[in-house]
């Protein structure tokens, strides 16, 4: 392997995938058993949805 690798940025072209991106995301790994209740990212949205109507205001819940 060489020490030092010289690039050539001259030919670099812009990432077509970067505005596929721009959404936040947040990978989860789901514990085994949770998966087998939660199969779909719908399913995990919906739920976690509606524990946060139910967390009282003073949790610091933020707005959307």
């Amino acid at each position: 392997m060489p020490p030092e690798y010289r690039f050539d940025y001259s030919k670099a072209k812009p990432n077509r995938f970067a505005t596929a991106t721009r959404k936040r995301r947040v990978a989860v790994v789901l514990d085994e058993d949770v998966a087998e209740v939660f199969a779909t990212t719908e399913s995990v949205n919906k739920a976690l949805r509606a524990f946060i109507e139910a967390m009282p205001q003073a949790m610091g819940r933020r707005e959307t």
